[in-house]
Order: C-alpha cells, then structure tokens, then sequence
C-alpha cells in the first residue's frame, strides 16, 4: 500500500522513473510532468510514491525537513542499494562522513598532485584522450593512494582495483537505472565478484609499511576481529564508491567546457586561481542531474506555498536539481563562471528563493566535500591546462546520459580531445 498524502496533489498520468519503466529522458519526463501539473505532482512508480516540488517555497520546506523524520540518507542508501550488494553496507566501521577531518585535505590534496604527474608521464608528449576516462582514471588513483593500502594506487594493483571498481561503481543505480533490473536478476554477480577482487588486492596491502594515515585508522578500527581483512577491504571499497565518481565526472565537464573557452583557459594558466573556482562550480551546476530524495520516516508536513501536505511514512519527497538550476531565473542556461562568489552565487537577486540554485546542496545537505571537491578540480584542471595545450574533439557539444537522474552527469559516449605539452 502506497504513502499517504493529503491533501491529495495532482497525480502524473502516466509517468514513471526510469528503474521503474523506460524512458526516453528521465529529465525531460519530470520537465514535461511540471509543465503540464505544476510545481508539486505526484509520480506512482513501481511499488513507490514520490511528491516532487519544484516551488520557492516548496524546495525551501524541502531542505528544512529533519533528517530523522525525512532522510536524504536513507534516500541515498535505497538508490544505490539497487546497484551495490547489501553486505556493503554491513558492519561498516570507517564511513565515508569520516573522510574529512582537519589535515585529511591536504593529504588528498598532496596525493591528487602526485596522481597528476603520474597522468602527465602516461600522457607523454601529445596524443588524444577521452576526457571522462582520464577523470576518471585520475579519481581512482589519488582515492586509492588516499585511503586505501600501501601499493594500490600504482602498478598491477592498481589497474586490478581500476577495473573492479569500474564494475562495482554505484552511481550505476543512477546513470544508468535501466539497467538495475538486469543488474537484480543476476543477483548482483559481477558487483559480488568484483568486491571480492577488491578484498584480496586491499586484503595483500593491510601490512605492508607506508600505510596513509586514513588506511592506517581504517585498519585500527578492525584490530583483533577475526573478519579482519575483508572489514578493512569493504570499509575502503564504501569510501571509495562514494567519494569518487562524481567528482571524476564534475572534474570532467570542467575540462569539457574550458576547452570551449580558450580565454578562460589562458586566464588560469596565467594563475587565475579564483577563475579556477569558478569555472569548476559552474560547470558542476550546469552538469547535475541530482534527484535530491528525502524518505519519509515519520509523518511530515511539506509547505509548497498555498498549500501544506501532510505526507505519510514511505513516501518520498524529492525536487530534481537539473530543472531549478537551469529554470529558476533568466539566463541560468548559460556557463557564466562569474556568477561565482567563493561558493555562492554573487547576485541571487533574480531567484525567488536561493534554495533554487546549487552545486553541492544547500544548507546540512551540502556536501561535506565540497571544499576539497573545488580545490582538486581547480588543481587539476590547473595542472592540465598549464602542461598541454588542448583541442575538442567532440563535433557538438556533448550530452549526458538519457536515462542517467541522480549525481553529476556523465557524457552520452566518448568525447576525446587531442592534447600537445606546452613549451
């Protein structure tokens, strides 16, 4: 039995979620619904019940929502459920949450810098590359010399973890949630095999000298457990899968979309640090495809201004980052890195609320990461763009995935620029 909601909102005939049934772009399905129900709505989908609000007021009482009673991580944990065997989540002992005490970011920050000549040296001299591969690539190395053990980030090993973290990745669930019921009917085998890959590799390295300061608080917390190895294994496979692929992909389209503005490009080559800033959060804006998801644990009330529901335990309550970052005022279609103050917009004066625009979350659902997430991406396209010169490849502008609702997008196919090192 579907969540209560009253009093009942509209009801969009006909539309689903793209775990649910297919659709030709899960985005454009919701634009469509809010154009012809209105900022609030309501989606019956499979065997679930979501209430979208897309008005000032409503994205507003939407972020005001106490985690206990309306959870974004519960939300969380049910999409990538989908996708990530339930022994994951399991027993953790060292949690993604945990990742950034004070001098955690530097450290990231030092391994991010080393992970970025060892890119340089594979580049070489010139060539062609896809953009999301050498992100992505470039992600895996720098987490896995942060948090996992001593020789994993470099080597056989690394190229073993590359490949089952590749296979494991979670944002599955939401790039490519047409995929999940196929994902469920082989009882998530190539996602099982793959973490049992990464337990022997990260298994081989717990005592191995030079561990991180991370791997080594990992590995304290499971001293004298009899399970010791694949604790330690699985607690850095959840950080890793949580942490990295959507900063690989936001990392992504920063690159993408200097590479169409060559005088941006000079300006950070020139040591334009805060341009630096900029370009990557207004990338990362423009390139959300975030469901933001609350599942309602006890009865709340949702005001969307005008009217107030009264939404029962089950249901979700959601809006969709991709139609208010792009809708809520005049000319939010376009990349403009200047609207950037630090991490603030510099003029929300157009917005009828601030809630509408955002890069990482607002308010206690900002994520935890976002300053280390600006400070890497600005280092590396800094990094990138001071040793090569680059050209796009791409014959048009590129897209993200259809089907993809939830995290950072990720392009619809390769998209490969040709580099050359600079003089």
């Amino acid at each position: 039995m579907r969540a209560d909601i009253t009093p009942s909102p509209p009801l969009a005939e006909g539309v689903g979620l793209p775990w649910d049934v297919p659709v030709d772009d899960a985005v454009a399905v919701l634009a469509r619904a809010r154009a012809a129900y209105g900022d609030t709505f309501v989606v019956e989908t499979g065997r679930d019940r979501y209430l979208f609000t897309f008005s000032p007021t409503g994205v507003e009482s939407f972020y005001a929502l106490p985690e206990e009673k309306a959870s974004k991580g519960v939300a969380d944990y049910l999409m990538l459920r989908r996708k990530l065997p339930d022994e994951i989540f399991e027993g953790r002992r060292t949690l993604p949450g945990s990742l950034f005490r004070k001098g955690d970011v530097a450290t990231y920050l030092d391994n991010l810098g080393e992970a970025l000549d060892t890119t340089s040296s594979e580049l070489g001299t010139s060539g062609t590359v896809d953009v999301f591969g050498l992100t992505r690539r470039l992600a895996h190395r720098m987490g896995l010399a942060s948090w996992a053990g001593p020789g994993c980030a470099s080597g056989d090993d690394f190229e073993r973890l590359v490949a089952a973290f590749d296979t494991l990745d979670g944002s599955d669930a939401f790039v490519h949630p047409d995929a999940m019921a196929a994902v469920a009917a082989s009882g998530k085998a190539a996602e099982k095999a793959a973490l049992d890959e990464i337990t022997a590799v990260v298994g081989a390295s717990i005592d191995r000298p030079g561990a991180s300061d991370l791997f080594a608080r990992i590995v304290a917390a499971w001293d004298g457990d009899p399970d010791r190895e694949r604790g330690i294994a699985w607690d850095v496979a959840l950080i890793h899968v949580a942490s990295m692929s959507n900063l690989a992909a936001a990392l992504g389209w920063a690159l993408v979309d200097l590479v169409e503005h060559p005088e941006q490009q000079a300006a950070i080559r020139a040591g334009d640090t805060e341009l630096a800033h900029q370009c990557t959060l207004e990338s990362t804006r423009l390139a959300q495809r975030s469901i933001m998801g609350r599942t309602v644990l006890e009865p709340v009330d949702l005001d969307v201004g005008g009217t107030t529901y009264r939404v029962g335990a089950g249901a979700t309550i959601a809006t969709l980052l991709p139609l208010t970052n792009t809708s809520a005022a005049p000319g939010l279609d376009e990349w403009r890195p200047e609207r950037w103050n630090r991490s603030r917009l510099a003029d929300p004066s157009a917005l009828a609320s601030v809630t509408l625009v955002t890069a990482f979350g607002h308010g206690k659902h900002t994520c935890p990461a976002q300053p280390f997430s600006v400070s890497a991406m600005s280092m590396a396209v800094t990094h990138l763009l001071g040793e090569y010169d680059v050209d796009a490849l791409w014959p048009t502008y590129p897209v993200p995935v259809p089907a993809q609702i939830g995290g950072v997008a990720r392009s619809d196919g390769d998209c490969v620029m040709r580099y050359r090192r600079r003089a």
